[in-house]
């Protein structure tokens, strides 16, 4: 049964940084801070709504929810305990800092119903986290993340790729050390530059590029550069286990107002996705043919090998993948077609997701 949210966003409070990406009340959409009886509110609404409680968390996004005044987050905690148990939601899931985790937090979360907890961590690299103004290191993302399953949580971590200062080194350190940690769950975020924030100023300035043009230690990404990455990304993180819960911002008129540079779509995901399916399905008809898939595009080659794979073929995907398959707006198809390739796509539960088999 699908997993789902009722979230309730608390804007940026209690947070003793202000990191260089972060404008959370256009992230959230959220202006105000919710107290105990908008949440029993929300609650009693989604309650009666909501076809499977038992598979639905009580969610607190958008601030460090550990970090703000106690009270105020004892308030929020004792009004959604009242929605957990038997008949009821499955729990509470919150979102915070590194380094605003300890026991005496994580024994107070455990009491009122807290069942995940998911950190933002956003990079593995000391050099990009101080750079972005985060105020907590790598090694702190590991010891909470250590507690935290300790006490016996659902652990989320939450990653960015494209910070200032951050190198494609950098961001596949940062993969391969949360695989290591081996959370519950990971969220995927192409950075998305709003107005008003540090990154803001430091592109207008020019110290900060994204399209285009060697700086440092690497040429910044482009649009297309960053589906490669973050598919490459979900496609590692699920075959290890680690299920990537969003990939992307979600859709928001507040993002797309308040945007002035970096990497957001609405449909983030189903590009990352249906990147992965065609890099798949490629794969799979130059492996049929005894051929390797061209590294590098050299015309004639490339159109020698492509005039040897033309025809029809079937492709077996999981069921739940066949639009993925497809590619967004058919994108995979198209593309196979615009070469001669004509694909049936048909749904075999015996295949894994993110898998494809080829069948002629």
């Amino acid at each position: 049964m699908k997993h789902s949210n009722i979230s309730i966003f608390i804007p940026h409070i209690g947070c003793p940084h202000k990191c260089s990406f972060c404008d959370q009340n256009t992230i959230s959409g959220a202006q105000h801070l919710p107290d105990g009886n908008e949440v029993r509110e929300i609650c009693t609404k989604a309650l009666s709504e909501v076809k499977s409680p038992e598979n639905t968390e009580i969610a607190f996004f958008g601030g460090s929810f550990t970090a703000i005044p106690r009270d105020y987050m004892l308030e929020l905690l004792e009004a959604a305990h009242e929605f957990v148990g038997e008949g009821k939601f499955r729990g509470i899931r919150c979102s915070t800092r590194p380094d605003c985790i300890n026991n005496e937090v994580l024994s107070l979360l455990k009491t009122y119903g807290v069942t995940a907890i998911e950190l933002g961590a956003q990079s593995m690299s000391d050099k990009v986290l101080e750079a972005n103004e985060r105020g907590h290191t790598a090694e702190d993302v590991s010891n909470a993340s250590r507690l935290i399953r300790q006490y016996g949580f659902e652990l989320g971590l939450q990653m960015m790729i494209g910070l200032y200062k951050s190198t494609g080194d950098d961001e596949y350190e940062t993969m391969e050390k949360i695989l290591e940690i081996h959370p519950d769950t990971v969220r995927i975020y192409p950075v998305v530059i709003l107005r008003g924030t540090r990154l803001a100023e430091l592109l207008e300035i020019g110290e900060y590029q994204l399209f285009g043009g060697a700086n440092d230690e690497r040429e910044y990404y482009d649009f297309d550069d960053v589906v490669d990455v973050a598919a490459g990304m979900l496609e590692e993180f699920e075959d290890n286990g680690i299920r990537v819960i969003k990939c992307g911002l979600h859709a928001s008129e507040f993002v797309e107002k308040d945007m002035v540079g970096g990497f957001y779509h609405p449909a983030f995901r189903e590009l990352c996705e249906s990147r992965i399916y065609n890099h798949l399905i490629w794969n799979e008809l130059f492996e049929m043919a005894g051929m390797n898939r061209p590294q590098k595009y050299v015309k004639e080659e490339a159109d020698a090998k492509l005039q040897k794979l033309k025809g029809k073929y079937t492709i077996a995907v999981h069921p739940s993948c066949i639009s993925k398959a497809m590619g967004h707006k058919k994108s995979n198809y198209l593309d196979l077609l615009e070469n001669g390739i004509d694909i049936k796509i048909i749904g075999d539960e015996s295949v894994p997701k993110y898998k494809c088999e080829l069948r002629r």
